[in-house]
């Protein structure tokens, strides 16, 4: 799942490359008909679905607890200053759509202001030691990455040097080098 569709790249990578079953949500229908028209978003079918809704009212819904395996959230408005949605309230409830071995990633500017703000709720809805955060970009966004469960928040290098030659030649992604820029946010 998405909480924002943006130029619906996650989106389109989601649902070619990676074939998972995807649903996005966008608030502003404008946002959906640019990235059909002009981005290629394709339409709906059985593994993509787009849903015009507010991300809140979505998370907080009972409909989707438990059932998620990964959440995107790159909630961002047109100033892009801070995530429009930054609670720790917020984040609780994205942690109660994820399923045991679910895990959450956010988009977060890393040179702004906000960002220890948002860290700081993100660790207090997923505890500290689930949350960990890739190096920033030249840009300055932050990927952070919250796990449902934080006792698989620390697993030995090994182990995450196994899952990322699976990810490699199962996508072909760079998952080796992504190890090198990922830690515990702290």
């Amino acid at each position: 799942m998405q909480l924002g569709l943006g130029a619906a790249a996650l989106t389109k990578f989601c649902h070619r490359k990676l074939r998972m079953k995807t649903t996005a949500i966008e608030l502003n229908p404008q946002v959906v008909a640019a990235c059909r028209l002009w981005f290629k978003l394709p339409k709906d079918d059985a593994r993509l679905s787009v849903v015009l809704g507010d991300a809140a009212e979505v998370v907080a819904h009972e409909h989707w607890r438990g059932s998620i395996d990964a959440l995107q959230v790159d909630l961002y408005d047109h100033e892009a200053a801070a995530p429009v949605l930054d609670s720790e309230a917020f984040y609780r409830d994205c942690r109660s759509l994820l399923t045991e071995d679910g895990c959450m990633t956010v988009n977060l500017f890393g040179r702004s202001s906000s960002y220890e703000r948002s860290l700081g709720h993100i660790r207090a809805a997923f505890g500290p030691d689930a949350v960990w955060a890739f190096k920033p970009t030249r840009e300055g966004n932050t990927v952070v990455l919250g796990l449902r469960d934080a006792a698989a928040g620390s697993p030995a290098r090994g182990v995450l040097a196994a899952r990322a030659d699976v990810i490699e030649s199962r996508w072909g992604l760079p998952a080796r080098k992504w190890l090198r820029v990922f830690k515990p946010a702290g």
